[in-house]
């Protein structure tokens, strides 16, 4: 079997992942990218690393060939535009924006600042997190692949939530890569303006917020109205990564060991997510499609306290996009896909 896959925006960040990735992928063959400043170029004259793979394929502005499925690397709130004709001619979509994450419309106004343009179809998209979604994912024609601070935050929560050992208040305190903003950001992201220096930015805005809440509220039979998400996203001076520490109060004791069961049982089967014993680094997930996660009771203070770091072009867009694809094609979750890191 031969996947056709079609990229929309392959100049972004996240497109460009996609084509590298996909380039070791045994089923799966990029047929098609689009991107707009730079249609009629070679993907490989263009990006040069992708040149001896891609140096013949074209950018276009359009595509125009048959697709088993595309994947919109296009930003927030642009990518239900492209993506809704596709779906509604029976291609399999997986959206790497935001435009399809937030189930209510009127909900989406509010975080976005603009109507969504198909709130007919906003019911048919599923939540693309394998690790709580695998079997919706399967029979679904669109994918809504989550964004890199809530696959951070939703995994690191999302046991200590499905067994209800934490109240309704949570802080999510996260840090992200430059990369995470994306290619066309525009200021504020040069060399000498994030070199030696942290900032929180968004805070109590970001549009990933609603995103947490949504999906962890779903593991609480989704009483929205009971669950509190502080988040706090904050930019730090390297290329890749995300670190998020959630808090949250604990509702009845437990102890570190019972703590580690809960985890370690919940992420059993999933091939990518895992709990380890230290605090994990950033780096240690580079370039791989890994999420570790840490959790720790602070027990004086009777508090739940978990770490969790993942590559946020990859498992926090790209990889999860490409593992969200294995699923709908009933392939091993895994294929094409790197579960070692680059070290160092």
């Amino acid at each position: 079997m031969t996947i056709r896959v079609g990229i929309i925006n392959v100049t972004g960040f996240a497109g460009l992942e996609a084509a590298r990735l996909l380039n070791v992928h045994p089923e799966a063959e990029l047929v098609a990218v689009t991107g707009r400043s730079l249609a009629g170029q070679y993907l490989g004259e263009a990006f040069p690393h992708l040149n001896a793979v891609f140096g013949k394929t074209k950018i276009t502005e359009t595509i125009d060939v048959d697709l088993d499925v595309v994947l919109s690397a296009l930003p927030t709130t642009e990518s239900a535009e492209l993506c809704a004709p596709f779906f509604n001619a029976g291609t399999k979509v997986i959206d790497i924006a935001a435009d399809f994450r937030i189930k209510d419309a009127a909900e989406y106004q509010t975080w976005f600042g603009k109507e969504h343009p198909y709130p007919e179809i906003l019911s048919e998209a599923v939540y693309g997190l394998p690790e709580l979604n695998a079997e919706k994912i399967k029979t679904a024609q669109l994918i809504a692949n989550p964004g890199c601070y809530p696959t951070a935050a939703i995994l690191a929560l999302a046991p200590a939530v499905t067994n209800g050992i934490i109240s309704n208040s949570i802080i999510v305190d996260a840090k992200s890569g430059i990369s995470g903003a994306g290619r066309g950001t525009g200021g504020g992201y040069s060399y000498s303006e994030v070199n030696e220096d942290v900032s929180a930015y968004r805070i109590g805005k970001h549009n990933h917020q609603p995103e947490i809440r949504q999906e962890l509220s779903a593991l609480t039979q989704g009483n929205l109205s009971d669950l509190h998400i502080s988040f706090v996203p904050h930019l730090v001076p390297m290329t890749r990564g995300i670190h998020a520490t959630c808090y949250a109060p604990l509702t009845s004791p437990i102890t570190q060991e019972e703590l580690n069961d809960l985890y370690n049982s919940f992420y059993e089967k999933a091939p990518f997510t895992h709990t380890t014993n230290t605090p994990p680094h950033t780096k240690t997930t580079l370039g791989s499609n890994l999420c570790l996660v840490h959790p720790v009771l602070d027990e004086r203070n009777g508090m739940l306290i978990v770490s969790s770091v993942l590559d946020n072009l990859v498992k926090g867009a790209a990889g999860q996009a490409i593992e969200n694809l294995n699923l709908l094609f009933d392939l091993p979750q895994t294929s094409g896909l790197p579960n070692i890191s680059v070290w160092p």
